[in-house]
């Protein structure tokens, strides 16, 4: 924390959906002071410059660091521009979050890593989910199942227009099942708590669009040493279907545990941005039966309607961030869960790309 103030200066590198939603989660928190928001494009910062009490803005994080002493840089631009600006922030002597994926590969993650840890600086990575209530409470009782696991995750979006302008951009450096994929392996990875053995993948390019080395759809399947499976799935564009676009489902040896919407009537969106995390309903259902083989227990819904929006995620995360600055929260699970995600999804995009099976251990 810089000298002359009591509250965590941040630097916001990016204005799309994510680093606007992080923007007013710090001009929210008492804890933190919003001193600016660096994009390439006026026409992204400087609404959200003026929306945001008129904060200095800045094209390049260059410019910005120059200026302002911060001590928190907030990285939530495209994945190919993380390594770079979190080198640079880490040597500015800022503590980071890091939008998901935290590099391009393992190597460049490990690097940043390890120069936070030289720097004595902490590095949140921006997982949702694990700020979710309803999402932690899916994963505590994937943990009750037994072993092995059966995890079936999908995120498949429909989008159009601006968004579908967005999926391309990020597809510039990397593919669906990378992007997102990060986010459902680390749950898998929480919920088995064991070391990734195994990955393959299969992808299709479904649109002229995105250049010919890349594609929008694919599906991973990975072993981890306990015996778990996991399958991902995910496509972006305006050609995927909203026909079981979102499905969260986890079996073992003692039932399983579904995500689900008991409203089957309401109308599917797979683009919209709350619709990614919102549970709805909790299922659980016990595989334990009587001895004449009736089940002895009824399934369960737990509601979770009450859970928070997007935005209020967003500011949990940012709650999270502060509580680890001030409190000198340890975070190597944290990196060694976000370095070890990564790992399994780029082995998968490795596996699309040359139709083999990526041993990682």
């Amino acid at each position: 924390m810089s000298e002359r103030d009591s509250k965590l200066k941040v630097v916001v590198v990016g204005a799309g959906h994510m680093g606007a939603s992080h923007a007013r989660a710090y001009r929210q928190l008492d804890g933190f002071e919003l001193a600016a928001i660096v994009a390439p494009s006026s026409s992204r910062r400087t609404p959200l410059a003026k929306e945001l009490g008129n904060i200095a803005e800045f094209a390049a994080l260059d410019d910005a660091l120059k200026n302002i002493d911060a001590d928190v840089v907030s990285i939530n631009s495209y994945p190919d521009t993380h390594y770079s600006y979190a080198m640079q922030s880490l040597e500015h002597g800022a503590h980071l979050f890091m939008e998901k994926p935290i590099a391009e590969t393992v190597e460049q993650a490990r690097e940043i890593v390890a120069l936070a840890n030289k720097k004595n600086l902490k590095v949140v990575v921006g997982y949702i989910l694990r700020q979710h209530p309803a999402w932690m409470e899916f994963i505590n009782i994937a943990r009750t199942l037994g072993k092995p696991l059966v995890m079936r995750m999908n995120l498949n979006q429909q989008s159009s227009g601006t968004q579908w302008e967005t999926h391309k951009q990020l597809m510039k450096s990397m593919s669906p099942i990378v992007d997102c994929g990060v986010h459902y392996v680390d749950v898998m990875c929480q919920m088995t708590r064991s070391e990734p053995l195994q990955v393959q993948a299969i992808g299709a390019r479904l649109s002229d669009e995105i250049a010919d080395d890349m594609y929008n759809y694919g599906n991973l399947q990975v072993r981890f040493a306990d015996g778990s499976i996991g399958w991902y799935e995910a496509g972006w564009g305006p050609m995927m279907s909203e026909t079981a676009f979102f499905v969260k489902d986890v079996i073992g040896p003692k039932g399983c545990v579904s995500i689900v919407d008991p409203n089957k009537l309401a109308k599917t969106d797979s683009s919209e941005i709350d619709g990614h995390t919102k549970t709805n309903s909790l299922l659980v259902h016990k595989a334990e039966r009587t001895a004449d083989g009736t089940f002895t227990k009824p399934d369960q819904i737990i509601d979770t309607h009450d859970e928070p929006d997007h935005q209020g995620l967003c500011t949990r995360e940012q709650i999270f961030l502060y509580e680890t600055i001030m409190n000198n929260r340890d975070l190597t699970d944290h990196l060694n869960d976000a370095i070890n995600s990564l790992r399994i999804v780029l082995a998968a995009d490795e596996s699309v790309r040359t139709g083999k099976i990526i041993t990682l251990s």
